[in-house]
């Protein structure tokens, strides 16, 4: 009986129905000691979201080449942004589920080939102007368009016709059943955007429906948002203003989260975790998700292109030794499939890749392959990633591999190396379901193949079955495909995917959020100007 007064007592302070003074008197008179009552009472009103304030928030992340185009967003601070100023039709919550978002509801009919999204009503983007079945049309459009560039355009390769029902049900018809199809309307880089005449005119106008309106933008340096009056989202937003502001260097960050200068701060390097944590004004704040690190080669290249040579690098790295110096133990080793235990149907039978200097040794004398090899990185790809590409090349040269280390500028390093060098260093934010990272990243059509792994016949199957896979219902088969997708795509695909990496936040210990944090990406699904406030 106690506990259930308290927690009325605990909700009526919260709804400002009572005073912290009301709340600890009752608390009090419920039995509860004075400190006990004290830090209950303190406890609630820190959980309470508030509104106010000004977030400055650094991102690792962030190039002079970066722009408001959703479609080419390929960073963490563009993604930041995106979810800031805007919306799409499903999303992840913070509890980890796929949620309606600018949709009201969504349903399956014809094999889950044919998806209807019923909108939500007088949604208003950042210019007035009501979002309708015309605004989503023109958007998924924009992205599945013949010349398109976004990263979008292989998930929604398998989009047949969009055509709506009224001004607030959108109908998708596909080419084959897909039953995450509501997952994949959620990716990022589709936030629904007005449109003209049923076009998008310009992907770069940063009008949106989303929390924040944009200000100013200084790609690569920060951007300034101010709370939209008219969010359609009760209970979210809470910030007055939001400055995100790019600290690709690891010691800026630090010193900026250290100094004040910033509220909160992503990619903490591992080794400054302890000094930071013993800093008073900070809390570290962790999250275990599906985040990656890889090396991609791609295999369109030589000398990648040679199928034992790709092995030999596999067998050349000492993974656990990436995990334990780079990661100081906030993560696991990798197996070169961009699939972990999270995953539904996972398979647990792959063979393990880890260091073997005869096996290395061995492929690498049946390539034929003689020289250096360059790798080219920057700790832009993740923090430490220079200090993990030199452990690479020291524990390949034990295998009599020569790697040459090609350091690049961090500004650019998502534009001009990354998906375009042959090698090179690389993260992933991962996604929730096999089908939603495969088809970003590593499916035939995608823009964001970095392996550029299509043409071998072990490719061509791998598509084949992704594609089988979406549509199919039984558990058993499904199971079957997807454990035999991942054998080809660790065997011959270009991925070397190193380490599993826990996401390391630091932050102002005003801030407050939920209790429970998503972990699908950084920044609590890179949603903290959404969903923290300060307490």
């Amino acid at each position: 009986m106690r506990d259930e007064y308290l927690k009325k007592q605990a909700r009526w302070l919260s709804e400002g129905q009572i005073d912290r003074r009301q709340f600890i008197k009752s608390a009090i008179a419920a039995g509860l000691a004075v400190p006990s009552a004290l830090t209950l009472a303190t406890n609630v009103l820190a959980a309470t979201p508030k509104s106010g304030g000004k977030l400055r928030q650094g991102s690792s992340y962030g190039s002079t080449t970066d722009a408001l185009d959703p479609g080419t967003s390929e960073n963490g601070m563009t993604q930041s942004i995106i979810y800031a100023r805007g919306n799409h039709l499903t999303e992840v919550s913070n509890e980890g589920k796929l949620v309606p978002e600018l949709a009201e509801s969504f349903e399956a009919s014809n094999g889950a080939k044919t998806w209807v999204f019923d909108l939500r009503k007088g949604v208003e983007f950042h210019n007035g102007k009501t979002m309708t079945a015309d605004d989503v049309i023109a958007t998924f459009n924009y992205h599945r368009d013949e010349n398109s560039k976004s990263a979008a355009k292989g998930l929604l390769s398998a989009v047949k016709e969009i055509k709506k029902d009224g001004d607030n049900r959108v109908i998708f018809e596909l080419e084959g059943g897909n039953a995450d199809f509501p997952f994949i309307v959620s990716d990022y880089h589709i936030m629904i955007q007005p449109a003209t005449d049923g076009k998008i005119v310009d992907p770069n106008d940063p009008v949106g429906t989303g929390g924040y309106i944009v200000e100013s933008y200084q790609p690569g340096v920060r951007i300034q948002m101010k709370r939209n009056p008219n969010y359609f989202k009760e209970g979210r937003a809470h910030f007055d203003e939001v400055e995100m502001i790019t600290l690709a260097d690891t010691t800026a960050r630090q010193n900026a989260i250290m100094n004040g200068d910033v509220d909160f701060v992503d990619n903490v390097d591992p080794k400054t975790v302890a000094l930071l944590a013993r800093v008073p004004i900070i809390q570290i704040f962790e999250t275990t998700g599906t985040q990656h690190f890889t090396f991609p080669m791609r295999v369109n290249a030589a000398p990648f292109d040679n199928y034992d040579l790709r092995m030999a690098l596999k067998y050349a790295i000492k993974r656990q030794e990436l995990v334990d110096k780079i990661l100081l133990g906030h993560g696991k080793a990798g197996n070169d499939v961009p699939v972990n235990e999270s995953m539904p149907f996972f398979n647990t039978e792959l063979p393990v890749h880890e260091f073997d200097p005869e096996k290395a040794a061995e492929h690498y004398k049946k390539s034929g392959h003689s020289g250096p090899i360059q790798l080219s990185a920057s700790d832009a790809a993740f923090a430490g990633a220079m200090d993990a590409v030199q452990l690479i090349a020291a524990s390949a040269k034990e295998a009599g591999i020569d790697i040459e280390i090609v350091r690049e500028p961090s500004d650019g390093y998502w534009s001009n190396v990354w998906n375009k060098k042959p090698w090179s260093a690389c993260y992933w934010g991962g996604r929730p379901t096999q089908d939603w990272m495969y088809s970003s990243a590593y499916t035939a059509e995608t823009e964001w193949n970095d392996t550029a792994w299509k043409d071998t016949e072990a490719a061509k199957k791998f598509n084949e079955l992704v594609i089988m896979a979406r549509s199919e219902t039984d558990e058993t088969k499904r199971k079957d495909q997807y454990w035999e997708a991942q054998r080809l795509l660790q065997d011959d695909g270009g991925a070397i995917v190193g380490m599993w990496a826990n996401f390391i936040h630091a932050h102002a210990k005003t801030l407050a959020h939920d209790e429970q944090v998503a972990a699908n990406w950084q920044n609590d699904g890179n949603k903290i100007a959404e969903r923290w406030w300060f307490s």
